[in-house]
Parts: C-alpha cells; structure tokens; sequence
C-alpha cells in the first residue's frame, strides 16, 4: 500500500484524513479563512503555525510570546510567510507579549483559534483561558506535567461547547503509512498482541543564551532541561512513541516499573537523560520503552514493534513499514529506506515517515472548525500524559507503580518563580 491508495480506501476515513463535504457549520463559511493565532513563537510552534498558513485555509493574525524579541522574530518571520501566500502582513495591534499574552488573546474578537505552543508547565493554563474565551484550540503535547495539571484538564474538557473544537499535537496517528498499520493492527492482523518494544533517541537540545539574563529567564529559555516546565523526556519528548502505544493497543498501561537517570549531561538542568520502562497493558501485554537525549552528533532513532501470535509489526520514524507473518503488508513508499536513517528536526518537521503528519493533522482540525463534527480531544491527551507520568514516577520513586496508584498521589509541582517580572 502507499500514499494514494491509503486516501482512497475506508481506512483513510477511519483515520479521520478525508476532506468533509463543504457546507455552512459552526458559524464559518465554507473555505472562509480560521483567523489563526500562534502563543509562543518558539521553533516548534512557528514551524507548526507556517504548515497551518500553507497547507490549510488558516491565516495567521496574532502571535503572543512571553518575550519581545521571539515576538519580533516570529512577527518578522510570519509577515514574509504571508507576503509569499499574498496575504496581509499582521497588524502590529495584534502582537501580544508578556505572561498575560494568553489572556488577551482569548478575549481578542479578532481570533478564533489558538495554537498553544508554550512550554509545557503551561499548557494546561492557556487551555483553559482560550476554552473559556470560546476559541478553538490546537494544543501541543503533553496536557499536563503533573498529576494536578492532569486533573484539571480534565476539568476544563467538560467546559467545551459543542460547536469548539480542541485538538492535541499527536500528529503522529495523521502519518498516512501509521495510520494504514494502526488500522491494520486494529483489524486483528497480528493476531493476539503479546509484547511490543519501542525506543526515542535523539540528541541533545542546544542551549539559549542571551546577555544579562536573569536565572529565571534563563530558565525559560531552557524549558526543555528543566523538569518541572517540561515534564521531563519521557513526558516532553518520548511520548508521542508512547501515544502509538496506547493507539495500537486501543488502552492505556496498567502499571510500570522503569530505571533511568542523568549519567550523560553536564549541562544546567535536571531532567533525565535516559529511561528503560517496562509497561504492563491490559491483558497483560508488556511494553519495553528505552529513551536516551543527548549528545550532538544528531544520531537519531525512533519507533515501535509489535509482536503478535500471527505475525510482528515494525513503525519507525524512519525505515520500513510493514507487517510480516500470516498477514504481510508493506506501506509501499518506505520499502527501500534505511531503519534509523532519519534526521532529528527540532521544530518536529520530519521528511521521513511522518512527511505527511503535521499537514494532515492540521487539514484534519481546520476542517473540524469550518465542517465538523467538532473535536474535543483532552481526555485523550491527558491519558497519553499520565501514561506517560506513569513511567516517570515508577523511575523517580525506583518501584513498580499502577495507574490508580499514581493517580492517588497528589504530584502538583510548583514552578518556583513569578512570571509577572517579565511584564504585565
């Protein structure tokens, strides 16, 4: 199977990939233009809000970061993105900067979608403010980096109106050749699922520094070495391998045990540098998840296998797809690639298997806002994080720890400083 054929067939719609019908929904014209905005102008969220412009009917008209000089970036950045679209530059009325950027954007009547792409600590926040101001919203990844954040959005899932639409940065399951396996897997192809393997290597991220920083800036900057504003890798970065785990086996984990922790990095910060976790599913399917981030010679590896009592199945990033066993399927396009040959992109952009990911993902969403039915994805997301918060749990407190176990647990973890030093 490749590419085109996927889009033809009934598992694309399954998958949530083919175009609705145009018609009048939601208070939208049909192909009328979603007035966009981007908070945090960082290299993921602008690379995530150029697809939107490019490759849906989205247009960018606000951007919002805690930072003047992100913001004047990402401003100069996105006006030369819409000149080449032949759209309007943004109006500098709706720049928005400082530690209540999210708050004026939610009230802003010039917007109808945010696109939350802030350090993780404080997506669950900037959730809730674009919900309550009637946005749509399109959150990154994870929905929480804690227990309590976790709960909340949970919270905040059952203020959404019927006619809003909130989608989370699992773009992964939009990858054509992974939705064509999931889809397979969940058809029985593999039989009984007995263990699954999975691994996220990648390299270190690079440090930010700018002269006369203050520690707090500083760690802002580097959210991603800090645990608390990131969550950790295993929460920040391994869990999108995670997600297909959860996605294949159509559950969540049931208990874990893991080892891990920072023998590596040198450099400023607390996170982790490597996990091995060992999940247990319902059905008592195990998973074997290992994770290392560091070093800079942009080696980068990752993936899932499945293995079934009628046959095994591999999904890289990077590499073959395929099933092989009493049911063998190939995604045709990734036969004559290399395993582990992909090229680590910091701004989540891979031109490998996930190609396609980010655009249908976003083509997907923005039809949800113009076509419906509406989406509603938090629930989703916060298993996904949890799952994820399993795995670091059972690693910090070296033990076997289970899901009601950790959801008993009153994990709420302060960041430690006051955001309002950086403006009002």
């Amino acid at each position: 199977m490749n590419r085109r054929q996927f889009l033809q067939t009934g598992s694309a719609a399954a998958s949530g990939m083919l175009l609705l019908n145009s018609r009048v929904a939601f208070g939208y014209e049909a192909n009328s233009a979603v007035r966009h905005a981007l908070l945090g102008c960082g290299n993921r969220g602008s690379s995530v809000a150029e697809s939107f412009a490019r490759n849906t009917s989205a247009r960018i008209v606000a951007l919002g970061d805690i930072f003047p000089d992100n913001l004047a970036a990402g401003h100069d950045r996105f006006n030369k993105i819409l000149a080449s679209l032949n759209q309007p530059a943004i109006d500098d009325k709706m720049l928005f900067k400082g530690p209540h950027a999210f708050e004026r954007l939610a009230n802003s009547k010039d917007v109808d979608l945010i696109q939350i792409s802030t350090p993780p600590y404080f997506h669950v926040q900037h959730l809730e403010a674009a919900v309550a101001g009637g946005k749509h919203v399109y959150c990154e990844k994870p929905v929480g980096i804690d227990i309590a954040q976790a709960k909340h959005a949970l919270e905040v899932a059952k203020r959404v109106k019927p006619n809003q639409s909130v989608d989370v940065g699992f773009q992964c399951r939009m990858a054509p050749p992974i939705a064509a396996l999931q889809q397979k897997v969940k058809a029985g192809a593999l039989g009984k699922i007995a263990t699954i393997s999975g691994n996220y290597n990648a390299p270190m991220s690079t440090e930010k520094k700018r002269d006369g920083e203050g520690p707090d800036e500083y760690r802002l900057r580097n959210w991603l070495w800090d645990r608390v504003l990131s969550g950790d890798i295993l929460v920040e970065q391994n869990i999108h391998i995670i997600d297909l785990a959860n996605w294949m086996v159509g559950a969540h984990p049931v208990k874990a045990t893991a080892t891990g922790g920072r023998n590596v990095l040198t450099h400023w910060g607390d996170i982790w540098d490597n996990y091995q976790v060992d999940y247990t599913y319902p059905g008592d399917i195990h998973f074997s998840f290992a994770s290392t981030q560091f070093g800079s010679d942009g080696v980068f590896d990752a993936g899932l296998k499945l293995f079934g009592a009628s046959g095994s199945a591999t999904c890289p990033y990077a590499g073959p797809i395929g099933i092989t066993g009493a049911n063998k399927w190939s995604w045709q396009e990734s036969e004559n690639t290399a395993a582990g040959s992909g090229q680590f992109a910091a701004n989540g952009a891979f031109n490998d298997n996930l190609k396609y990911a980010d655009r249908e993902k976003e083509r997907n969403f923005i039809d949800s806002i113009v076509s419906g039915p509406a989406h509603n994805q938090i629930a989703d997301g916060v298993e996904t994080a949890l799952s994820c918060m399993l795995g670091r749990m059972a690693g910090y407190q070296k033990r076997e720890v289970s899901w009601d176990d950790m959801l008993a647990q009153k994990e709420d973890w302060p960041l430690g400083f006051n955001v309002n030093q950086f403006g009002s």
